[in-house]
């Protein structure tokens, strides 16, 4: 609503606005077209708490040749369970960096994500949220392909606030 109202993007767009549960709203004409809703976040904290994963994935998030390699497995579509596995055995089998799993791994989920909505549209995807997951899927997206525009999710909330204070 915010975005929209304070001309932050245009009435027809495509948003993604990463979270623990990403969502990705097709806008027609300043109207909510589509909507959908995947727990890329969620499946990041649960591996990172309660896997065989977890003391893999300690690190900061980067955006850095392990995550862009990650993004680039998960945008081949692959069984993502499997490539999932793939980072512990990688480590164990000294294939693969232990101080790399934690950015191949959210990569894998990013590309995963991203490869699952590149049908639904063409053009520039903007990106809302807080900067440290708006770049990450920036990133992503441009390994996809895609032009990303990253848009301040506080001030987006707060010119929502505003625009639904002035419609009371």
């Amino acid at each position: 609503v915010g975005a929209v109202a304070e001309g932050m993007i245009p009435d027809d767009a495509l948003v993604c606005h990463p979270g623990t549960q990403n969502k990705r709203v097709t806008l027609d004409r300043g109207r909510i077209a589509r909507f959908r809703t995947v727990m890329t976040g969620e499946m990041f904290s649960l591996l990172q708490m309660h896997s065989i994963l977890s003391d893999l994935l300690t690190d900061t998030m980067a955006v850095d040749d392990a995550f862009c390699d990650g993004v680039r497995r998960g945008l081949d579509g692959d069984a993502l369970t499997a490539q999932l596995f793939s980072v512990r055995a990688g480590v164990l089998l000294g294939e693969a960096r232990r101080e790399d799993a934690t950015d191949f791994t959210s990569g894998l989920l990013i590309g995963a994500d991203i490869g699952s909505s590149l049908d639904d549209g063409d053009g520039d995807i903007f990106v809302m949220g807080g900067p440290n997951l708006t770049r990450l899927y920036a990133a992503a997206l441009g390994l996809a392909g895609r032009r990303a525009i990253e848009i301040d999710g506080e001030a987006a909330f707060l010119a929502g606030i505003k625009a639904i204070a002035g419609r009371i």
